[in-house]
């Protein structure tokens, strides 16, 4: 069974597989990250852990029986008990719930370990895979999204108003 873990040092030869092996799938739906991006991901890597560790940021991978990556689940930009939200699943589990699982299990962590109430995130207009995953969370659309958020791409702002299930 796949677990939500909470990303530290060891996952960066993981992340960075599962980065490479699915970059064209995720290339097809959100923006690339460029070369740039894989050249440089042990910095990067080691930037988001500096974040979460000053609680600007909390990272997650969803990690598989064998330890491979099946996804990236991030909450950024805290503030006000409010965080964004951002992932991603690989190609071989996308379609099978894994992603509304992983989701709806952050959105109890973002309450119990992080103090937050609200998560938002911004989903492209062609990316309906992502506003299925976000409505089946509990996430409801609450305006347009920015294009600069989503690289160019027309969208929308979904939220959710987070609260502790007993």
């Amino acid at each position: 069974m796949p677990e939500l873990k909470r990303l530290d040092a060891g996952h960066a030869p993981a992340v960075l597989a599962f980065e490479l092996a699915n970059r064209a799938y995720f290339a097809a739906s959100v923006s690339d990250r460029g070369d740039e991006f894989f050249d440089q991901f042990a910095d990067r890597h080691a930037a988001l852990l500096a974040e979460q560790e000053a609680g600007v940021g909390a990272f997650y991978v969803l990690v598989a029986e064998d330890g491979s990556v099946l996804g990236r689940f991030n909450l950024y930009r805290f503030g006000d008990g409010t965080a964004e939200l951002g992932y991603r699943v690989a190609q071989h589990v996308a379609g099978r719930g894994v992603a509304t699982a992983a989701v709806r299990e952050l959105c109890r962590l973002a309450v119990v370990r992080h103090g937050l109430r609200t998560l938002r995130a911004a989903t492209s207009h062609q990316n309906a895979a992502s506003q299925r995953v976000l409505t089946k969370a509990g996430f409801v659309p609450v305006g347009p999204a920015d294009p600069a958020d989503l690289g160019g791409k027309p969208g929308t702002w979904y939220q959710h108003g987070l609260v502790l299930q007993p």
